[in-house]
């Protein structure tokens, strides 16, 4: 039996703990902050808005959890609508408003309107309909949703029933469900919020299908609300675990509805009033939308993983468990290297996913405003990165969200905790804008493709012409390959040679890659997830290689640029771990003597995540996240967690009586029964 320590009060203590770990720090706050956030200017706007809903009772948290699914949806709607009357009134600029969006940490219906029906409007309309409703959109003077999951058909859209059929006659195309399994299902926005919609269905001219197309479809009248004839719309019901609550994911089926024939987005396929196709430059331009969401959950997923960490490392650091520390007290739990080395790396990854995001987000720019002058260069590239890096971020936040949770043992099961919440609503993640395991085939296509042109452009093969997310494939050609590793770092290299722990990614990626060519008649089960996270690490790798040789320019202080590069670093080494099965079975990593091979690298492990600990309170306090943002009484930035769940509780609205009214109907005939049936007993045994 461990020995008592002191005689303390534990309240007070978590609070001292904080503050301490907070004067710990040696990094500079405000400038890791202003890294995340871009500058400091940028900082200072978000902060003002948060400051103007935090006392906006319409914002209020306290309910939230005890409400119902209808009360849920209600209230998201409310919610939304006070954010832009607060627009209105306080002249935010739309990127205003997106912050003040997201920084609600609620799942609502508008946001499908701004991230899946506005972009893809705008962006596959023609001039001639984007100009007569463009306006409409922006103001929200017509609320929209995208509609192409069907009840029978999901990621694979090819094969999707609904149908658009033109009618030459009246110039008309005519939508229609001829299934029940062509109804469209789960989406977000449609059961009871969207007036219109961007519909995916099969073209057919002439009796002849020429695939999925979109199409602008008013969905409900903007007098009352009502659906319009021939469409049957509602919502599908709630979701696992009650996330999305907010959100009505709804259904719709058409019974051959009309719509004129402007509106087929037709800025790259048109069909001419006669009837005939004109074929768009790129087959897959339709898919913009969806690059699109992809590439803003890279930093969605990010600062999902910030509050993840954020959350359980102050948990961490307050709660005392176990072993008799040197203060006499319990040890911290943040202290024992079961804790720590499962939450420094989430700490990791959410740095690396913000920053990796802000430069998926240009670059998906940059293809759009080429896109919309007919320029497809940039398309299958995107269409490969934001498929692997979708998988990669979102399969992590999924993980990484769980494995806080379990850090902070019983009391992170409580709703006040705020981790199970943020696990539902993220947890679909995995399926939707494409589900992971057929996504990790979209990557391996394209690496067998870069592979095939790489090999075949001559005795020489120019590896300049190699995309980024295809740059690992250089490794294969003799000449410009630098030199294949033949033993494991020590622990002193691993932590101090970024380059290498980059270049040994690469390697991965290329040899897993190169063995799928030479075994493509005969795959295993597993190989196209494999192939998959490994190209899409090995990207990540090399630009989190650029970041670390970036802070040098974009921060004044050593010691805050230090931590930053030991915390990109540790992402390196924690991938590289999970990723020794195939570095060990192609020899990359070698011993020159015996032992485990893995030791040093492990070891090295060990010591970033001892180096970045005193950091971690510092470093998630970067992440700006006030008390309302996270909604935690596990992740209070005072520390004080016992006495904010003890305040949580008191809300519960069991508690707002002594007495249940399950006692009359159900407790107390229980207890009358049980009563009657022990003295019946002891009645009998007294006879005998």
């Amino acid at each position: 039996m461990a020995p008592a320590g002191p005689p303390y009060d534990v309240n007070e203590q978590t609070g001292k703990d904080m503050d301490r770990a907070r004067a710990a720090t040696s990094i500079m706050v405000e400038e890791v902050r202003n890294y995340l956030y871009n500058s400091a200017e940028e900082w200072t706007k978000r902060r003002k808005i948060l400051e103007v809903l935090e006392k906006d009772p319409v914002f209020d948290k306290s309910q939230r959890e005890f409400m119902s699914r209808t009360e849920r949806y209600t209230r998201g709607m409310a919610l939304t609508n006070r954010v832009y009357e607060l627009e209105e009134q306080h002249g935010w600029t739309q990127r205003d408003t997106s912050m003040a969006i997201a920084a609600l940490d609620e799942q609502l219906p508008i946001g499908l309107h701004n991230i899946a029906f506005q972009p893809v409007f705008n962006l596959q309309g023609s001039p001639e309909l984007v100009s007569k409703y463009g306006a409409l959109v922006a103001s929200r003077g017509i609320l929209g949703c995208y509609l192409q999951t069907e009840l029978g058909h999901g990621t694979n859209v090819g094969r999707l029933e609904t149908t658009a059929t033109y009618i030459p006659s009246t110039r008309e195309f005519e939508i229609h469900s001829p299934t029940v399994t062509s109804s469209k299902w789960w989406i977000g926005a449609l059961g009871k919020t969207a007036t219109h919609g961007v519909v995916q269905a099969k073209l057919i001219l002439g009796g002849k299908d020429y695939g999925p197309h979109l199409f602008f479809v008013q969905l409900r009248s903007l007098q009352d609300h009502t659906p319009l004839p021939g469409i049957v719309i509602g919502d599908i019901g709630p979701k696992s675990g009650g996330g999305f609550g907010p959100t009505d994911n709804g259904f719709a089926k058409f019974n051959r509805v009309r719509i004129p024939k402007e509106q087929m987005l037709s800025r790259f396929a048109q069909v001419t009033d006669e009837g005939e196709y004109r074929q768009p430059p790129h087959a897959k331009l339709s898919y913009g939308g969806m690059l699109y969401i992809r590439a803003n959950m890279v930093t969605g997923g990010g600062w999902l993983m910030a509050k993840a960490a954020t959350v359980a490392i102050r948990y961490g650091t307050v709660r005392r468990q176990g072993e008799l520390g040197p203060d006499g007290f319990e040890k911290q739990i943040v202290s024992y290297p079961s804790t720590y080395y499962r939450l420094l790396p989430i700490l990791s990854h959410a740095y690396v996913f913000i920053q990796l995001g802000k430069q998926l987000t240009k670059a998906f720019d940059t293809m759009a405003s080429r896109l919309a002058n007919g320029d497809t260069s940039l398309l299958a590239e995107m269409h490969s990165t934001t498929s692997g890096l979708k998988v990669l971020v979102s399969s992590t936040g999924v993980q990484d969200v769980e494995i806080a949770r379990r850090s902070m043992g019983g009391h992170g099961y409580s709703a006040f905790a705020g981790l199970g919440r943020l696990y539902n609503d993220y947890l679909p993640s995995v399926t939707y804008e494409g589900d992971n395991f057929v996504l990790d085939q979209q990557v391996v296509r394209a690496a067998l493709k870069a592979l095939k042109t790489l090999l075949s452009s001559g005795a020489k093969p120019d590896t300049s012409k190699l995309s980024p997310s295809s740059y690992y494939l250089r490794l294969l050609v003799p000449s410009s390959s630098p030199a294949k590793p033949k033993f494991a770092p020590s622990a002193e290299e691993w932590l101090g040679s970024p380059s290498i722990v980059v270049l040994l990614l690469e390697w991965r990626a290329a040899l897993v890659v190169q063995e799928l060519a030479r075994n493509a008649k005969d795959l295993d089960a597993s190989v196209f997830q494999r192939v998959s996270k490994a190209v899409a690490e090995a990207f990540v790798a090399r630009q989190v290689g650029d970041m670390i040789d970036g802070l040098k320019g974009k921060l004044s202080s050593g010691k805050t640029g230090e931590a930053l590069t030991k915390l990109f670093t540790l992402y390196l080494l924690t991938t590289v771990e999970a990723g020794l099965v195939d570095l060990l079975s192609f020899g990359v990593l070698r011993s020159n003597g015996s032992g485990d091979v893995s030791r040093p690298l492990r070891l090295a492990i060990r010591k970033s995540c001892e180096d970045i600990l005193p950091e971690a309170i510092g470093l998630t306090d970067a992440f700006g996240f006030s008390d309302w943002e996270l909604d935690s009484a596990l992740g209070a930035y005072n520390g004080k967690v016992y006495e904010a769940l003890w305040n949580r509780a008191q809300a519960e609205p069991l508690n707002q009586t002594e007495v249940p009214e399950a006692y009359e109907r159900a407790i107390k005939p229980i207890l009358q029964r049980g009563q009657r049936q022990a003295a019946a007993r002891m009645a009998g045994k007294a006879k005998l």
